[in-house]
This record gives structure tokens, C-alpha cells and sequence, in this order.
């Protein structure tokens, strides 16, 4: 008894006609009555009654219909689990984030799943998460990192938060350090380095300073995350970025919290909902779940 049999005999099981399950099955009529012919030889019993062109299930058929559809099932369903275990040797994952989580959380996720899965290729595409949100609809990515509320929310994606995460005040080692804990209003007046337009980061310091009553004074503005460190180090203004980025930013920038009630981003992983993600992607999703039940340490300010 082959496979091949058994799906012949369910696809003129259904069909109840063998011309058109022949062309479900994408084989000629002779060809598959051939083969319907042999698995009853083989069995001992006729599987259809064929009278006046009508086709029907014998009682042998009968049995056999509910048995045939399992183990095809059960075939169809060891084949992608043998190729879901093959892609964790090899293949791909598509992972997009914004820049300051590419920075601050994914080099130790990525090394963990690397280590464990040395054969996969990580594709990492960095962008906000308006952009990230758009790529993933159109199926460039598998997953990717964004920051809640999303600027367009889409039924056509599912979130799931990770964490909540503390932004902080950087600024030179070199220059006179600020009260701790910044208050938002002391950010009055006081020169900042800020990001390019379409980071969650930027509008997020923006919002917060506004509703202080005031808008912020900006050296230099239009940078990525790691220009952004850059120029504060080399003490053109102090910098408001999130804890996990601060963490590795080295001890030549000085951190700071800031005071209650501070400001706080919560971060999120999305993928496309009507489409399950690769078997290697959700390896990787669960290496995120898995490090998110870990939040960064509260900061504290460091000594001058």
C-alpha cells in the first residue's frame, strides 16, 4: 500500500467521480483508476461500487475513507516537522528592530540563538517602526522588534509585548554633570543631540518636553542611535536613550535617570498574523520571550 494510493482513493472518495479527482491529483483518469484497481488487489476488496456511472463507497471503503485521511494526515504532518528540524540547520530568519534595540538587545539574543542554531542566517534590517510594520505586511520580514502604540496599527499583525523600558539622560563624562534624577522640565533650555524624524525615540522626547510646556533646544538633530552617542560623548549635548542602549554605551558617557514619573517605552514583538512564522523564527521569538523576563538593572548614576 503506497501513499500515493491512499490519496487517489480519498481524492475519488470526494469527488465521487474519477475524471475530476484525477484532476485534483493532476494525473490522467487511467493512471489513477490503475492505481485504485491495484490498492484493491492488494486489500482483497473492492473500495467503490461503480454502477450506472454513479461511484459509491462499498463498506470496505466505508472503513477505509476515515483511516486513509489519518495516515495521510500523519504523513503530511511528519514531512514539515522533518522540514522544520532541517531549517533549524539551515535557512534564514528576517528580523527587523528599531536602531536602539538593534544597539541595546539583540547582540546578546542573537549570540544565544546563534550558539544553539550556528546554521542559521539572521537578517537583521534596522529601521522605525512605522517602516518595520510595513515591510512585515508586504512579507520582507519574519518578525520584528517595534515600540507600542504603533503609528498605524494593523489587524493584519500580531503583537506581543516583551517589556517596558526606562529611557535615561547620557551626556560626557567631561562635561558638569546633571541633577539626579533629570526632571523633564530641566531639560529646559539645555543643548540635547536628538535623533532623525521617524524614530519612536524622538517623538517620544518631543511629546514628553511639550507637554512640560516647553521645546527643547537641539545642537544637532537628524543622527542614528550610534551618531547620537557619538556626539555626545564629544559633549555637543545630553542625549535621552533607552536603558538597555545606556547599559553599553561605556563608561566615557555618564547616565542618569530620570525622576518620576520618567519616561518609558514598552517594546513589542510583531509578525504577520495570517501567516505562521518560519520554525527558525519562532526559535528566535521564544529567545526573545525568554529574555524578556530578564529587564535590565535600574540604573544608577555613575560615578564622576
Amino acid at each position: 500500500m503506497q501513499f500515493q494510493q491512499l490519496a487517489y482513493f480519498v481524492a475519488v472518495a470526494d469527488a465521487r467521480h474519477f475524471t475530476r479527482a484525477a484532476e485534483a491529483v493532476h494525473v490522467s483518469q487511467p493512471s489513477l483508476s490503475q492505481q485504485i484497481r491495484a490498492l484493491e488487489k492488494e486489500l482483497g476488496a473492492a473500495l467503490f461500487s461503480r454502477a450506472r456511472g454513479n461511484i459509491a463507497l462499498t463498506d470496505a471503503g466505508e472503513a477505509l475513507l476515515p483511516l486513509a485521511r489519518r495516515i495521510l494526515a500523519d504523513a503530511d504532518t511528519a514531512r514539515h516537522e522533518v522540514l522544520e528540524l532541517a531549517q533549524l540547520r539551515r535557512g534564514r530568519v528576517r528580523l527587523g528592530a528599531t536602531p536602539s534595540l538593534a544597539t541595546g538587545l539583540l547582540p546578546d539574543v542573537l549570540r544565544a540563538f546563534h550558539d544553539r542554531h550556528p546554521g542559521i542566517r539572521l537578517i537583521i534590517e534596522e529601521g522605525g517602526s512605522h517602516d518595520l510594520v510595513r515591510h512585515l505586511a508586504r512579507g520582507a520580514l519574519d518578525l520584528a522588534l517595534v515600540v507600542l502604540p504603533l503609528p498605524s496599527p494593523s489587524p493584519a499583525l500580531t503583537t506581543v509585548e516583551l517589556f517596558q523600558e526606562d529611557l535615561v539622560v547620557v551626556s560626557s563624562a567631561d562635561d558638569e554633570p546633571p541633577a539626579s534624577p533629570v526632571r523633564i522640565a530641566d531639560l529646559e533650555g539645555r543643548p540635547m543631540v536628538m535623533f532623525r524624524h521617524g524614530y519612536d525615540l524622538r517623538d517620544l522626547t518631543l511629546a514628553a518636553c511639550r507637554a512640560a510646556g516647553f521645546e527643547p533646544y537641539f545642537t544637532v538633530e537628524g543622527g542614528e542611535m550610534d551618531a547620537v552617542l557619538g556626539f555626545v560623548r564629544a559633549g555637543l549635548g545630553i542625549g535621552v536613550v533607552p536603558q538597555t542602549v545606556a547599559a553599553r554605551a561605556g563608561h566615557d558617557l555618564r547616565v542618569t535617570p530620570l525622576a518620576r514619573p520618567g519616561l518609558r517605552r514598552t517594546v513589542a514583538l510583531a509578525h504577520r498574523s495570517d501567516v505562521a512564522p518560519p520554525r527558525a523564527a519562532r526559535v528566535l521569538q521564544d529567545v526573545l520571550l525568554t529574555a524578556a523576563t530578564r529587564p535590565p538593572n535600574p540604573v544608577r548614576p555613575r560615578p564622576t
